[in-house]
């Protein structure tokens, strides 16, 4: 379903949607309020919700939908302004599966290669997870979320079991945590720092893939959660341990070795994995800098991004803990590193945090 106050963009979404055979556009609506009505004669398995909308905006509406139909996977559509932004943010915290920045006018959206291929990876992969979804598991945890200053842990669906081959652990004691996350990664990361449970004594440098401001916005929503010295990554800044530094939008975050510190650099080298930042560079570099002393996180997320940079940490002899299956809302990158046998756990979101600090405190 296509909700969007735009006659015009509404059309433009649902013509490309429709021409992907494996794509139903079964319902469009102009607000909130006519999104509820056609609901559940639809019976859509993903939404794209504008935020800004007459009558009913996209964060009122939001709650109602996944009450309505708790298996429906919600993704949140705003152009790229602070205020929308939060708006976000404050929608993935009650219950929305994503989110995509929308080009500001009819025009950009219609030329916009790069929304349009957006578009349909995430509602390929977020329609496979509403046809997994247990009605009774999505219900609980779309109600837990909703009354909540900070997102409530899902409990977990019920996924076949997977034969996964784990990697030997490093003996070193991590002197950096390096995470990377995607679909669902903001949700992740605020019950990741929850179960941690730590002012983490090492740097922790995050590549989640999102836009620009969006970025910013995360990194104050963390602080604010968490009460850790959280900011985006700003070029030549030296690495403090205890601080987390979350790779600005549009640009990866790497960093190196000057001297006696380590040092962020921030650039707009090619995407990799169709992903700026990425992933990827910023493991290799986490390898190349510490080597067995690097401690990786793979959380939820679509696509592989990280498959690269987790071997190039492992082959350094470094450790990387992966989020399960059952409480990924995507299992594309966990799973990719998973399967290729480079984690040296697979944990639900609740215990990987507390792994994580076992490791960063010389535990096992």
């Amino acid at each position: 379903m296509v909700v969007d106050d735009s006659a015009v963009i509404r059309g433009l979404i649902s013509r490309w949607l429709e021409s992907d055979p494996d794509i139903e556009v079964v319902a469009t609506a102009h607000n909130g309020a006519m999104a509820l009505r056609t609901l559940e004669e639809a019976r859509p398995e993903v939404v794209i919700l504008d935020i800004e909308m007459p009558e009913m905006d996209g964060l009122t509406a939001l709650p109602k939908i996944i009450e309505a139909a708790p298996h429906v996977q919600v993704i949140m559509a705003s152009t790229l302004t602070r205020r929308n932004a939060e708006i976000s943010l404050k929608a993935l915290k009650a219950g929305a599966a994503d989110y995509i920045p929308k080009p500001e006018t009819s025009r950009e959206v219609s030329s916009s290669a790069a929304f349009r291929q957006q578009i349909l990876q995430k509602i390929k992969a977020l329609g496979t997870v509403a046809r997994c979804q247990d009605p009774v598991r999505a219900a609980r945890a779309r109600r837990a979320a909703r009354g909540a200053a900070t997102p409530q842990p899902i409990p977990p669906r019920a996924v076949a079991a997977r034969p996964i081959q784990l990697a030997k652990p490093s003996s070193a004691t991590p002197r950096v945590l390096a995470i990377g996350a995607s679909t669902g990664g903001p949700q992740a990361l605020f019950e990741f720092f929850s179960s941690l449970k730590m002012t983490p004594g090492v740097p922790v440098v995050i590549a989640q893939h999102m836009p620009p401001t969006f970025t910013s916005i995360l990194a104050e929503h963390l602080r604010r959660a968490t009460g850790l010295a959280c900011e985006e990554g700003r070029e030549g800044e030296r690495l403090t341990p205890g601080k987390v530094y979350i790779a600005p939008g549009d640009h990866h975050m790497i960093v190196e070795t000057k001297g006696d510190g380590v040092f962020i650099r921030i650039n707009q080298d090619p995407p990799e994995n169709f992903c700026r930042p990425a992933v990827d560079p910023l493991f290799r570099t986490v390898a190349r800098v510490y080597g067995a002393a690097a401690l990786g996180v793979i959380l939820t997320g679509m696509g592989s991004d990280g498959l690269k940079g987790s071997s190039a940490i492992v082959a350094a002899g470094g450790t990387i803990l992966a989020q399960d299956e059952a409480t990924s809302v995507v299992w594309g990158m966990p799973g990719a590193v998973s399967t290729a046998g480079l984690a040296s756990a697979v944990l639900p979101l609740g215990e990987i945090g507390r792994a994580a600090a076992k490791f960063i405190g010389g535990r096992r």
